[in-house]
């Protein structure tokens, strides 16, 4: 039993949420790399020989920071949606750290995001891999 609403009697909580998953992710991606060059002059522009790692850490702080205090980072709160857990709570500092880490690995693996994002197209709540993994779900805010 979940406390997560019903995707064939409360459909209007998930209509239109893989859109704004990408849109989200698009500008979570801005402001990750805004951010990462913001670092790099105070690193005396070393931060450009090691660039991967510092936009992987700044992302992954980025995530875990923002999920953990609104269950949603800038992105999905730009966009309207944000994560609950399988009991329809916001996630915790937990359940962010544990997310992030399964959205850093399924980032790393190509093949596991094709599977994740499928999974988002197809699923009724539109969960991803990592989503399947924890019990998470992404929904509208204001459905």
């Amino acid at each position: 039993m979940t406390a997560l609403p019903d995707p064939d009697y409360q459909a209007e909580f998930y209509t239109g949420v893989p859109a704004k998953r990408l849109v989200a992710f698009l500008v979570d991606s801005v402001l990750i790399f805004a951010v990462a060059a913001c670092i790099v002059p105070f690193t005396a522009f070393l931060g450009l020989l090691i660039w991967p790692a510092l936009y992987l850490t700044v992302g992954f702080v980025y995530r875990v920071a923002t999920l953990s205090s609104g269950s949603a980072t800038l992105g999905m709160r730009f966009c309207g949606i944000e994560l609950r857990d399988y009991a329809g709570a916001r996630l915790d500092g937990g359940g962010a750290l544990m997310h992030t880490i399964g959205y850093t690995i399924s980032m790393a693996a190509p093949l596991l995001q094709v599977i994740s994002i499928l999974l988002m197209l197809t699923t009724a709540r539109g969960q991803g891999l990592t989503d399947h993994m924890l019990g998470t779900v992404m929904l509208k805010r204001r459905a």
